[in-house]
């Protein structure tokens, strides 16, 4: 995959990232070798993903250049506070072996701890002080956003959210083209269930010669959406990325939009009320 985004604070991210969670030990290591190897320019972590050891010994037995590659890691919610947050980057930093954080999210906004904004405020810190080159939050609604956005000033890069043809969050999509933040998806595929049985997945795989894994990423890509999936497998990794050889008509991407339903939550994860430590 050719194509990349450019952030409202003028970084660059490719089209398709790697999701890691739950890639850990020598395993873990060889999946994230062999994605960067076949082309992957960003691994998706986290602190409570318990491995960033994993990403940062990836990067160096690769033999991609560092400044090739974007890794990413989240704030837990334990450390949503100014100082606390500024901790967790830098042992983040110490774990993944890199001077740099390319990519620092808030992982949730845990609501009824209402700390978010603390956290938020030491994600700035910490871009401000170049620990960090990006910064954004993962699961935040659109009132989560506008918060943040109203007491700080900064307007996130990107939020990383649920996203696949279930549940294609229209209207948080809207917004975040409003404010100019790129949406990123955890769960692009959108498994247990996964849409890949579904007419409108199958008849646009067979039209154009591909996966319907395939089919669900490019959707991806069409709408602006960065995708991180997650495979250990090198062959499905390279199929992952090859997106560039077919493009979906545009009622193949409102019928796969349109698969939307009321209760299309991989698990019980509404952010207003879903919350991790």
């Amino acid at each position: 995959m050719t194509a990349s985004h450019t952030l409202n604070d003028g970084t660059t991210l490719p089209a398709v990232g790697l999701g890691t969670y739950p890639l850990t030990g020598p395993a873990g290591v060889d999946a994230m070798v062999s994605a960067l190897q076949v082309g992957y320019r960003l691994l998706d972590s986290a602190v409570n993903y318990g491995n960033e050891e994993e990403v940062g010994e990836a990067l160096r037995r690769s033999g991609v250049p560092r400044d090739e590659v974007r890794v990413a890691t989240k704030v837990p919610g334990r450390f949503h506070a100014r100082e606390l947050a500024l901790r967790s980057l830098s042992e983040s930093a110490r774990r993944l072996g890199v001077e740099q954080i390319d990519v620092a999210l808030i992982h949730w906004p845990n609501p009824s701890r209402d700390l978010y904004v603390d956290a938020w405020r030491g994600l700035i810190e910490a871009q401000r002080d170049g620990l960090v080159r990006t910064i954004g939050v993962s699961n935040f609604t659109e009132a989560h956003l506008a918060r943040i956005i109203d007491e700080t000033g900064v307007v996130p890069a990107l939020n990383q959210v649920e996203l696949h043809p279930y549940f294609p969050q229209v209207a948080l999509r809207a917004e975040h083209e409003r404010l100019g933040i790129l949406t990123q998806a955890w769960s692009p595929l959108g498994k247990n269930p996964s849409p890949f049985d579904e007419p409108a997945v199958t008849d646009a795989a067979a039209a154009h010669g591909v996966s319907p894994g395939q089919v669900v990423l490019r959707w991806h890509v069409q709408l602006g959406s960065m995708p991180v999936p997650k495979s250990a497998d090198p062959d499905r990794q390279r199929q992952n990325l090859d997106l560039d050889g077919f493009e979906l008509t545009d009622d193949e991407v409102a019928a796969l939009t349109a698969l939307a339903r009321p209760d299309g939550r991989r698990f019980d994860g509404d952010p207003d009320v879903h919350e991790e430590m």
